[in-house]
């Protein structure tokens, strides 16, 4: 039987693909791989992505974009989006995305 650990880690990882699978490679060798950090449009779209699966506050959503966006880039860019009527923050502090349950 996986440990809780295990499966967020694996669920972790997962995530991580999915979003890294969205940015250009620049250079990539048998030790490094080096890709474009998303533009602002790119960004929005990773998020609502990931918000479409469930909702989640700024820190799960920087966790899931460490080393791919600043938490001043995600937090514009859901404020951007909460501006155009896509996510809405919830009581808890949560993100959601408009649409979904």
């Amino acid at each position: 039987m996986m440990s809780a650990r295990k499966r967020r880690k694996k669920v972790d990882t997962e995530d991580t693909e999915e979003v890294e699978s969205k940015l250009k490679v620049v250079y990539s060798d048998k030790d490094v791989v080096v890709m474009t950090a998303p533009n602002e449009e790119e960004l929005k779209q990773i998020l609502l992505d990931l918000l479409s699966e469930k909702p989640m506050n700024l820190k799960e959503l920087h966790s899931k974009l460490s080393g791919i966006a600043s938490e001043d880039k995600i937090r514009r860019a859901l404020a951007s989006l909460s501006e155009k009527g896509q996510v809405t923050l919830l009581d808890d502090g949560r993100y959601a995305k408009l649409g979904t349950e």
